[in-house]
Parts: structure tokens; sequence; C-alpha cells
């Protein structure tokens, strides 16, 4: 099933993303996890590409197990940095074969090797895009920032090149994570404002590990509200009080989002079946 109808056909979704193995003696606990995950029965699963596609076989295998073995929608995410379009059409056609028909188009991250590094045949997500729907009958995804990309120089640019992305055949947006929603209601009129009227699913990290704080506004450039910080300030030393703190405020996060509209939720999982189960638990009623 394509992710738009999924998206039109329940009111509320929550899906679950996930990442592949980078050797393939872990390929078998990441199955584990996926069987875990695709237990709580997710409207859909997506899985991440390694930067300059360094787990691009492994992130085909995932997205194959995830939706031929355990029937769970796919959604397997493709970057065009680093990579030809030889390499593209080759991942495209594994996944036509796989009869995985969900893409999540991205710029991605150059590698941190600079000896790997190369220019790519598509410099923006844009021109993927196009690349993947010439190729086959997919439905294509694409990235957002609640509160700018880091590369922007402001807001109003960042929303103008989401507009390219989404004129170029970008079906629907995941956005990276954020902490205080009043920035994604904000964000949201903004891009209605400029004329872009896709669906748009919230992506919640749940924070159960007081280091990742420093890792995760380092590279998102995300803002802490003071109500997070207090909750940091005053668990950090505590890692089971830390735990339960970040599930508790993922999920009344996912509430307040649900209340005032937002009803497609992305679960950043991290690879932990237990905090996507623990955050379903607490809003089984809401996700039915």
């Amino acid at each position: 099933m394509k992710i738009t109808d999924i998206l039109n056909q329940k009111n509320v979704t929550v899906s679950c993303e996930l990442f592949p193995p980078k050797s393939e003696s872990l390929l078998t606990d990441a199955k584990q996890v996926i069987r875990e995950i695709a237990d709580l029965k997710p409207s859909f699963m997506s899985v991440t590409y390694g930067a300059g596609g360094s787990t691009r076989e492994n992130t085909v295998r995932i997205a194959d197990e995830i939706q031929n073995v355990n029937d769970i929608t796919a959604l397997a995410h493709l970057t065009c940095v680093s990579s030809d379009k030889k390499e593209i059409k080759t991942v495209l056609d594994d996944l036509k074969t796989r009869n995985i028909t969900n893409i999540l188009a991205l710029r991605g991250d150059y590698p941190t090797d600079e000896s790997v590094r190369k220019i790519g045949a598509y410099q923006y997500a844009s021109q993927l895009t196009e690349a993947i729907l010439e190729h086959g009958d997919f439905c294509v995804g694409g990235a957002c920032y609640p509160e700018g990309h880091l590369e922007s120089s402001c807001m109003q640019e960042d929303i103008e090149h989401l507009k390219i992305k989404v004129d170029s055949g970008c079906a629907f947006l995941t956005t990276q994570m954020f902490f205080d929603n009043n920035i994604m209601y904000n964000f949201m009129f903004r891009l209605l404002k400029n004329g872009v009227d896709v669906p748009i699913i919230a992506g919640i990290m749940p924070v159960i590990n007081a280091r990742q704080i420093d890792r995760i506004c380092k590279l998102s450039g995300t803002t802490l509200p003071p109500r997070f910080r207090a909750i940091v300030d005053r668990f950090a030393d505590n890692p089971a009080a830390m735990n339960q703190a970040g599930i508790a405020y993922a999920t009344e996060q996912i509430i307040d989002l649900i209340a005032n509209g937002v009803n497609h939720i992305h679960i950043y999982t991290m690879n932990k079946p237990d905090i996507a189960r623990r955050i379903m638990n607490n809003l089984s009623e809401i996700f039915k």
C-alpha cells in the first residue's frame, strides 16, 4: 500500500523508524527488532539510509523484511549524496523487484570520511524525487524542518525550497524532530500560507538518555524548550528516571499534537522496540 493511501484512509496514524545494521553480523538482531516493532501494528515502518549510501544493501534488505516478511508497509529512505545515476537506478530496481513502492527521498549527509566523498548525480532531494518518479510507480515523500534547515539562511528560504520539493512530486513530508509543539503549529501555518498542502507527519524523538541532547542539538539545530531543559537538568544523573520522563514527555507531545489536528505521528525509535511499545501503550485508545 502507498503511504498516501494510508494517510488518507485513517484519521490517526503512527509509524516507526529504525536504522539498518552496518554489518552483516548484526542483521539477525535487526530482524528481531523489526518483529517486535511490527507486533505493535504501526501504520508503516521506515528504514534509514547511511551517510553516502553506506548501508544501501542492508536498507533494502530491512525494508524487504518489514514488508514481505512482517506484512507492514515499508518506507525505504534513499539519499543522493555521493551516488551516481547507476547506483540510484540499482537501488530503485531492487526495491521494485521486492514490491517496495514507498521511498523517502533525501539529499542526505556527507560521509565523515573525506576519502569516500564524491560528487553525486543529484544535488537536491527535489532532483532525486523527479528521478524516482520517472523510474516507476513510486510514492515519494520528503523531509521538512519545523525550525528550518541548518543550511538555509532563513525560514522563508527553507519553505521556498520545500515548495520546490513538493512541486517536483513529493507527496508527503516527515518532520525533523522537535520538542516544542508551538514551533510545529507555526510551521504548518506557514506551509499552508505558501501553498504547501500535502500530508505532514510529525517526527517525535523520545529522549531517554541525557547524553543524546548535545548531539541532537548539534546535528539538527533543534530548540529545547525550558520545560524540557528542566527535565534534563533534574533527571540527567538518574537514567531510570530520565528514561521514564523522556517517554512521558513524548507521550504528552503526541497527545497535544493529535488534539490540535496533527494526526500523523512518526516515532524515532532508535531501534529500541520498548520505546515504541511504551508510547503506543500509553496512547492505545487514541491510536485506535
